[in-house]
């Protein structure tokens, strides 16, 4: 038998946990957060199942539906969905998952995690099916109000979304590649050597292959903060749509279990939060979770490959898929897939990567069956210090991201320590096949022979996970000043002391950084220089807020100076006209500031030029260096001011003064009206990273950037904690609290986030549910 009773606001009283059954408490304080509490870990998941049904049914009713390769069934073969941060026609999406779910495999991992893992999952499918059975059609949201694909949930269906989370850096990339992979035709014309890959067109498919998001995260130990203990600034930068969209929530298990942060999707634990002891975050990290693996085929044979002079036969599989036509009538197509001791077969013809009748290629990903993923992050949910954080990592459960922690003690963690392929430099020279010896510095793809099992990702007996990199073997380090990381490589974690000497599949060193760790590393060394209201060499939570959303372009730091001398003095009237607006700029990207939106447009135009900066980049100066604009040439001079009044012409079509204010132009269209979004390009140097779509009448509307924000230091009672979840936490625009935290966003507000009862309490409790089954 179900129960659900919503009580008013009186005082908190506990719930008995029923014998091998469900009951919960969550409870709703301002802008929606729920506060979920029990006293088992299956009905926290259902609890926090419930809740997140609440506030995002219809986003993850469609993500079921995705997993599950029946997209084309519901909505048809031609229309989108979004599969690794990126576009993909459904019908390509269906294969891609159809092929690559292994239910099997899944099942296994699933029985090897904890019980605790288990029975958090298991808790999570339940509660969302409760939402399902409680609500009636009429009363769900609009976006999916009777619609058949609105169907209850399976565990499996759980352990795909968590599969499909874990292979986003990896296979996910390369979802259309696979979904498109077919065998040539009889007949095809025999070669000898591998097809010529194509590098500048590679170099195109990595930087299309880098997820488009980003994040900062910065820890400061006694060394460095107010007041001797842990402190720590997270700031992810996702999608603001689609099912990468961070949920903020407190999760409490009394005497296990106290977290409160943001979840990620319907991940059924605290991803980026902090406990009474750590605080933590995560950053995309530059190693790379897949490898490349060229096949030498067996003449005649295309299916068939060779390995050690043995030959292997690739396993075939017919997909089929259900497609809605256009008059609603439903049909089946089928493809014809092939998988290796690798992984599935792909091509991408652009850059050269073809399956011919002697060579192909397939992915193997580090994070495919990763199903310890839950069992790490609930191992930092629940940690005491940084040391149990880095304990926690050593499963190798996190996917592709890097962590930045703080603890209560005053000390700090910057840890890469995650699934990545075990392939080291001796071993990436070694097994390159001679065509694609360039590959990895010109693409950062890493290709490896697959005819010689010698080249297949090394075994280490000290690693958890055969054939992943061991802990000992990644980035980490433990301080007591700081660390910081800005999705840059693991290299200049601390300024001043640098990390090197690790295998390059995990990232490179000594090579320009982004305009964003750049600013990010500038304004800690200002900081600790200054002490601006503290001694020199400290900081507190209220500086890191002002810093993170400061919004100075470093971009125009570094070139406007220069871009100014000449433009000013130019013939062109529409260049002067230009340059006085940019003068007048206050180089920051607030929503009041005036030629931020020209100096955008500029940028975009020039800064992947070659040979741009005047000074080059030093390796010894990697902080401030390059700099300034070249302007020796006068073809150079022409090329920038060209790009000026080109940009100030692409403002005036899309019907904005050239000194428009961003605020004007760049916003956020809801459902109660238009939001100025303050914030800057990553490529910029802009910590408050903001990226938008380009411009048009409608001005810039942001895609994805600052997702969650979060603040904390610790005193003797505990953790002090602000942020906000900046595009609210549900996905129903008539929701009442929908636009409330983009409101906060705007005016650069940080909300005090309630951790204990006593704060929980103190908070205009918006509802408070106890649930039971």
């Amino acid at each position: 038998m179900a129960a659900a009773t919503l009580v008013g606001c009186g005082g908190l009283s506990s719930t008995p946990s029923a014998p091998n059954g469900y009951a919960v408490e969550v409870r709703r304080t301002t802008h929606g957060v729920p506060h979920v509490k029990a006293d088992d870990y299956a009905s926290l998941g259902y609890g926090l199942g419930y809740a997140y049904a609440q506030d995002n049914l219809c986003l993850l009713a469609d993500q079921i539906v995705t997993v599950r390769g029946e997209r084309s069934r519901h909505f048809g073969p031609d229309a989108s969905t979004t599969v690794a941060f990126r576009p993909l026609k459904n019908l390509d999406s269906d294969f891609y998952f159809r092929l690559t779910m292994d239910d099997a495999g899944l099942a296994a991992g699933f029985a090897r995690s904890s019980a605790e893992a288990q029975a958090l999952l298991r808790g999570y499918a339940a509660g969302y099916n409760r939402y399902l059975r409680d609500t009636p059609e009429a009363q769900r949201p609009a976006a999916c109000r009777g619609a058949e694909w609105v169907r209850p949930m399976t565990l499996a269906d759980l352990l795909r979304l968590n599969e499909e989370k874990a292979t986003q850096a990896g296979a996910g990339t390369f979802a259309l590649a696979i979904a498109s992979a077919s065998p040539p035709q009889p007949g095809a014309k025999p070669t000898t050597a591998l097809p010529r890959l194509d590098l500048a067109a590679l170099d195109t498919v990595s930087s299309v292959l880098a997820p488009p998001i980003g994040s900062n995260g910065w820890a400061f130990g006694k060394a460095t903060s107010a007041n001797g203990r842990g402190l720590l600034l997270a700031n992810p930068h996702f999608p603001w749509g689609t099912t990468n969209r961070f949920y903020q929530v407190h999760l409490t298990v009394p005497g296990q279990l106290d977290v409160m942060g943001a979840s990620l999707g319907q991940l059924p634990l605290v991803t980026i939060g902090f406990n009474r002891d750590v605080a933590w975050t995560h950053t995309v990290s530059t190693a790379r979770r897949f490898t490349l693996h060229a096949l030498q085929l067996v003449p005649g044979h295309p299916t068939r490959y060779v390995v050690d002079g043995a030959v292997r036969e690739m396993q075939e599989r017919l997909v089929s898929v259900e497609v809605r036509g256009p008059d609603g009538t439903l049909s089946t197509q089928t493809r014809r897939f092939h998988t290796t001791e690798y992984g599935p077969t792909l091509v991408m013809p652009a850059a050269g990567l073809l399956w011919t009748a002697q060579h192909a290629y397939a992915v193997a990903d580090a994070n495919r069956l990763n199903t310890r993923m839950l069992d790490t992050w609930l191992a930092i949910n629940r940690a005491r210090s940084v040391a149990e954080v880095r304990a926690g990592l050593g499963n190798l459960g996190i996917p592709w991201v890097n962590t930045v922690a703080a603890d209560r003690h005053g000390a700090v963690l910057y840890a890469d320590i995650s699934a990545a392929p075990n392939v080291s430099e001796t071993h990436m020279r070694r097994c390159a096949p001679p065509e694609a010896a360039k590959l990895f510095q010109s693409a950062k793809l890493v290709l490896l022979d697959g005819a010689r099992r010698e080249c297949a990702w090394r075994v280490d007996p000290a690693s958890p996970v055969p054939g992943l990199f061991a802990p000992a073997e990644m980035p980490a380090t433990e301080r007591d000043d700081y660390v910081a990381n800005s999705n840059d490589s693991y290299w200049l974690t601390h300024a001043a002391q640098p990390l090197s000497g690790l295998a390059p599949i995990l990232g490179p060193t000594g090579v320009p950084q982004g305009l964003r760790t750049r600013m990010g590393l500038m304004e800690i060394g200002r900081q600790l220089r200054s002490g601006d209201g503290h001694a020199p060499g400290r900081v507190d939570d209220r500086q890191l807020q002002d810093m993170v959303l400061s919004n100075r372009s470093l971009a125009a730091e570094l070139v406007l100076d220069d871009l100014l001398a000449v433009a000013s003095e130019a013939a062109d009237a529409e260049v002067r006209s230009a340059a006085a607006v940019l003068a007048r700029w206050d180089r920051r990207h607030d929503a009041n500031s005036r030629g931020a939106p020209l100096f955008k447009e500029w940028w975009s135009r020039v800064r992947t030029l070659p040979s741009l900066y005047r000074v080059p980049f030093d390796a010894a100066d990697p902080v401030h260096t390059p700099r300034g604009l070249a302007l020796t040439e006068p073809a150079r001079r022409d090329q920038l001011l060209g790009a000026l009044r080109e940009a100030h012409a692409a403002m005036l079509a899309a019907g904005f003064a050239p000194d428009a204010p961003l605020g004007e132009m760049q916003a956020a269209l809801t459902h109660g009206g238009r939001i100025p979004v303050h914030g800057g390009d990553d490529h910029e140097g802009v910590l408050n990273s903001v990226a938008t779509t380009r411009l048009s009448r409608s001005g810039y509307q942001p895609v994805y950037g600052t997702s969650y924000l979060q603040t904390v230091r610790f005193d003797t009672s505990g953790p002090i904690a602000h942020g906000l979840l900046v595009y609210g936490q549900t996905t129903d625009p008539s929701a009442a609290t929908t636009n409330q935290a983009l409101t906060l966003f705007a005016e650069k507000q940080w909300p005090r986030l309630p951790f204990t009862d006593a704060a929980i309490n103190a908070e205009s409790l918006s509802s408070r549910l106890f649930l039971r089954e």
